[in-house]
């Protein structure tokens, strides 16, 4: 819609600095970023029962995922805070492996989750929450003005954040039944999809789907595998460090398909509304249903699934690894073939949604579109699939709207920096021809991106760019005076040769010919900073965080040297910039796959350009020798023309 367009019959409600459309996890974290920064930002959503909702696992975290979580929380974000107040069960998972792929991993209680996100966002200063449905984008000339609603009213903005999640163009898929509909049984919303479409963005079909929900007095629990949570409960949250979050609260189950599980898949196969051919948009690769499961993996005998609690007020359990579109009937038939899940009652059933989301490639780094200057775009409407990956952009978003209007140059994180940077970088840079899901595989240099130094590594950045608060800021100081205080004592204190000759005997380590420091004995892959408290007197009283910071640092010193000189090299890359009126038609030497994926997708650096898929490393030469021959071109012009000044 253009702002010269007649809006007689609109009623103008407002004016703001910035409008969140959708109030899901991408638009719960930029609504909340951006008011924290100073901008009256009005967040719209269609329903305010849908407010962080989780239409799918009810959990927060997981490999990968739990570093979104504690970046998020290092920039000021408010998962962290929000799965810290909510959680049920808590788990680190991938303890066994590095430290790099550690990754927390919360149950939450879904209601709780979205009762208390609600809360926050209610009470945030510069913040409405507003119910309403978007229709349209008011657009003066290609800026993003504004807003319609299916109300006829209107809403001015400076700038505007699309987050709309599952609900644009959304469609319900149970077997041969197909209907128009967003996650969880609420409405979808269309009107704004067809209008998107004709407004001219690159738009395109995903689908994602989830498991049915099973009453908890119908299960069996004696015939699977109990699961417990830690019993130290790592928060997410910086803010929550050294402190007691609680308790966990509830067990969660594991229990296995068996072949008549999918043999009743396999007869049924053609019912499912993927195999049909009714669903036309790409699943996630990396979360299958199970009738593709079973499909694709036809020699595996069996695949675990995870029976977990939705909610300490509710008795639905949700079926983790079971998501299908398969019709009801054959749902209740093979659900029941399964070890606890006999006489199970189903209380909702699973469902495959297909959803319009836009094509990634067509953003900046920033998570601007590249056509439409002042529009935002986030979440799952970037192709990413994932309540982390979703909020994580909301943020980046959030933040730099912010930025945008007060003409600052935006936040964009490298991809040494953040697992958010990966994230973005791969999404604008190499694209998704499939929901997106961070993996810990993605990052090149995942050691130095670990969970537990997620503030070391992002909270000033916070801080500088003004997403993180003077108290967040003061707190993460005084917890680096601590770590560079206790390393400094570590290297400096040996233990006599008497005391660690009996130290490394007591835990059955090989001894020692010379006297040592604390720090050299760290460094044994044998020896925890626990360990020395029998023969240290003097150590002071540090949180768990930031002893995991002390050992990872001291044991892996090496390792992490290394990568930081993989990064400087590769930074060299980062920083050379491409002109943005570069014509690269004008480079010979270019392949033509080359020069057509640089002109649509525009890198702003060549490290950016080098990570196109179909730009070769010889493209990346050619490309590098035709922009040091134009420096030197400029800089003997910027001469000759000092001279004749």
């Amino acid at each position: 819609m253009k702002i010269t367009d007649d809006f007689t019959n609109y009623s103008l409600m407002g004016s703001y600095d910035t409008i969140v459309i959708g109030a899901g996890h991408a638009g719960c974290e930029a609504g909340l970023i951006s008011a924290r920064m100073g901008m009256k930002t009005l967040l719209l959503c269609m329903n305010l029962e849908a407010v962080a909702m989780m239409p799918c696992n009810p959990s927060i975290g997981g490999t990968g995922k739990g570093h979104l979580v504690c970046e998020i929380d290092a920039l000021g974000g408010e998962m962290g805070v929000n799965i810290d107040k909510t959680f049920i069960q808590s788990k680190m998972l991938n303890t066994s492996k590095g430290p790099a792929v550690h990754s927390l991993r919360a149950q939450a209680d879904k209601n709780k989750y979205h009762l208390e996100m609600k809360k926050t966002i209610e009470r945030e200063p510069n913040l409405y929450l507003k119910q309403a449905e978007v229709t349209d984008i008011v657009f003066d000339g290609n800026k993003a003005a504004g807003v319609v609603t299916r109300t006829m009213a209107w809403y001015q903005s400076k700038t505007v954040i699309i987050a709309t999640g599952t609900f644009l163009g959304g469609k319900i898929f149970i077997g041969d039944s197909a209907y128009s509909g967003g996650p969880s049984g609420l409405a979808s919303s269309d009107i704004l999809s067809r209008n998107l479409y004709e407004e001219g963005f690159d738009l395109r079909r995903f689908k994602t789907g989830t498991p049915a929900r099973m009453l908890r007095n119908s299960l069996d629990f004696t015939k699977m595998k109990v699961q417990k949570g830690d019993s130290t409960i790592v928060p997410f949250s910086f803010m929550n460090e050294g402190k007691d979050i609680g308790p966990n609260k509830v067990d969660c189950w594991l229990s296995y398909t068996n072949e008549d599980t999918h043999k009743i898949i396999l007869d049924n196969i053609h019912k499912s509304a993927m195999y049909s051919g009714n669903i036309t948009g790409v699943g996630p690769r990396y979360c299958p249903s199970i009738e593709d499961k079973v499909s694709r993996f036809r020699d595996r005998k069996r695949h675990q699934l995870f029976v977990e609690p939705e909610g300490l007020d509710t008795d639905e359990m949700y079926i983790q690894g079971m998501s299908t579109s398969l019709p009801e009937d054959i749902q209740e038939e093979f659900y029941h073939t399964i070890a606890g899940l006999e006489k199970g009652e189903i209380s909702r059933p699973a469902y495959a949604i297909e959803y319009d989301c836009v094509n990634p490639l067509s953003l900046k780094p920033s998570l601007e579109s590249k056509k439409f200057s002042n529009l935002f775009c986030a979440g799952q409407f970037n192709g990413s699939s994932g309540y982390e990956e979703a909020a994580a952009q909301g943020l980046m978003a959030g933040i730099n709207s912010v930025r945008k209007i007060k003409n600052l140059t935006p936040l964009v994180l490298r991809r040494d920096q953040a697992y958010i940077g990966v994230l973005i970088d791969d999404l604008v840079t190499k694209g998704t021809d499939e929901p997106y899901r961070i993996l810990t595989s993605r990052a090149e240099y995942r050691l130095l991106l670990r969970q537990d130094n997620a503030d070391k590594r992002l909270t000033p950045i916070g801080y500088e760019y003004g997403s993180v608060s003077q108290e967040r800021y003061d707190r993460f100081l005084r917890k680096q005076e601590r770590i560079s205080a206790e390393l400094k004592r570590l290297k400096h204190k040996k233990v006599e040769m008497s005391v660690l000759r009996g130290f490394l005997e007591s835990i059955g380590a090989p001894e020692s010919k010379e006297n040592q420091t604390f720090y050299d004995l760290l460094k044994r892959p044998e020896v925890r900073y626990d360990y020395l408290e029998s023969i240290d007197s003097d150590r002071p009283e540090l949180t768990r965080n930031e002893i995991t910071e002390i050992e990872v640092e001291i044991k892996y010193s090496g390792y992490i040297s290394k990568q930081q000189s993989s990064v400087k090299k590769m930074r060299q890359l980062e920083n050379k910039s491409i002109p943005a009126d570069i014509n690269y038609d004008d480079i010979r030497g270019l392949r033509l796959e080359a020069v057509e994926k640089l002109k649509s997708i525009e890198p702003d650096t060549v490290g950016r350009a080098s990570r196109i898929s179909g730009v070769n490393p010889a493209d990346i030469n050619v490309l590098l020798v035709y922009l040091e021959k134009m420096n030197r071109l400029n800089r003997r012009q910027n001469h000759d023309q000092s001279e004749e000044n």
